[in-house]
């Protein structure tokens, strides 16, 4: 995990709030994705790359969070 270390947090933050939420209007892809999955819809090759896409650095956000606190712990 030493490359997820070199990565800062304000990278992170500022990846995740742009991919994460892109695009802003009408709805985040992120967010319409997750319900997707939640509502067992989410089939389409496209659908699942792009929840992987838009997804992947809010997870990689909260894994050097988690991280980082049981390290100072």
């Amino acid at each position: 995990m030493r490359w997820l270390d070199k990565i800062s947090f304000t990278t992170l933050i500022l990846i995740s709030l742009t991919l994460g939420l892109a695009p802003f209007m009408p709805e985040p892809h992120l967010w319409e994705k997750l319900k997707m999955l939640a509502n067992g819809t989410l089939s389409r090759p496209i659908d699942i790359f792009d929840l992987f896409l838009h997804g992947t650095a809010p997870v990689l956000l909260a894994l050097k969070a988690i991280l980082t606190l049981k390290r100072s712990t």
